[in-house]
């Protein structure tokens, strides 16, 4: 089988996307994953897929790997209720999209079905993505994977829906920050605009994605933002959540999402962290607010991302993780931002 990765450029997208359509519109079924722990993008991403392909008369799994549940502000999504558990997804499909995925280690135990799978479409919008499918439709240039899939949709012929425009909304809206991310072209508005014709609870959507916590969140984020820590001399800031923090608080780990939105607030820095210890090991998020590539640094301890936004997860434990961040950062050169 001959892998293709056509990433490079408009024409190159064009190619991938036209083969990624021909391959799906001839598949009776479809096998879909995202990537553990699932955000908006992710999320928003599959379920779109699942209405439209559904609704052309394709039979659909749609799945994530464990731990199987989404954090309580995506509980809106129309399509959550049609997923698949992981055990239950199938060995080997005949043809796998995933979502938003970077590599095939964020899909955990959905890789080996990844990997036995007679054609495997990538789609995605990070740089760092492996360009581990046998069709590639990877777009840098796009400010999150529902865009790429609306092209897709395009493509196909499908026309949207009001179920699959709340999914390509949420996607949208949370990867571009409420756009407010250097990725906020005129491309996305032109986006919004035709999702927001759909009739959208843009308002109350909006609230449940970024502005509705319990209280028992709010006190574990008090706690958090007091604990963080500034090196003035990197810009850099970052806190962390222990295992102890969510036990005491009554808090999965799914609600602590937003917190690095707080801590990159922070004026004194141009990167910021948020370290959470889980069973899975210590997960990081990265910000950047200066042209430093936290995408970049994300790779280096085995991860990937985004320039400004990125993440990983490391088997050390908080402070030696913490540590070595700060290392890995240069000194600032003055008063203007690191030496970036």
């Amino acid at each position: 089988m001959i892998v293709e990765t056509e990433f490079q450029g408009t024409a190159a997208t064009d190619s991938a996307l036209d083969r990624a359509a021909e391959a799906i519109a001839a598949a009776a079924s479809l096998a879909q994953a995202c990537h553990h722990t699932p955000d908006g993008d992710a999320l928003g991403s599959m379920l779109a897929i699942h209405h439209l392909a559904v609704a052309a008369g394709k039979t659909v799994v749609s799945s994530w790997p464990e731990p199987f549940v989404v954090a309580p502000h995506y509980s809106f999504l129309p399509g959550l209720e049609l997923v698949t558990k992981p055990a239950d997804f199938p060995a080997a499909p005949d043809l796998m999209i995933t979502l938003d995925c970077g590599s095939l280690g964020r899909l955990a135990e959905l890789g080996p079905p990844a990997r036995a799978a007679h054609e495997l479409i990538v789609v995605d919008h990070h740089v760092t993505n492996d360009g581990y499918g046998t069709i590639n439709l990877i777009d840098p240039s796009a400010a999150a994977s529902t865009v790429v899939v609306r092209s897709l949709f395009e493509r196909l012929g499908w026309p949207l829906t009001r179920e699959a425009a709340v999914c390509l909304y949420t996607g949208l809206v949370c990867d571009t920050g409420r756009f407010q991310y250097a990725g906020t072209t005129p491309e996305v508005f032109a986006l919004a605009e035709e999702l927001a014709g759909f009739d959208l609870p843009i308002p109350a959507m909006n609230r449940q994605l970024f502005e509705e916590h319990r209280l028992a969140y709010l006190r574990l984020a008090g706690e958090a933002l007091q604990r963080a820590v500034l090196d003035a001399d990197r810009r850099f800031v970052a806190t962390w959540v222990a295992a102890d923090d969510l036990a005491r608080h009554g808090v999965d780990v799914q609600e602590t999402e937003g917190l690095i939105d707080l801590v990159r607030r922070t004026t004194e820095a141009d990167v910021s962290a948020v370290l959470k210890e889980t069973p899975e090991g210590t997960k990081v998020s990265l910000r950047a607010v200066t042209g430093y590539d936290v995408g970049a640094l994300a790779t280096a301890f085995g991860g990937g991302g985004h320039k400004s936004a990125a993440g990983f997860t490391s088997d050390r434990p908080v402070a030696e993780v913490l540590a070595a961040l700060r290392d890995a950062l240069p000194v600032v050169a003055g008063p203007g931002g690191p030496t970036r």
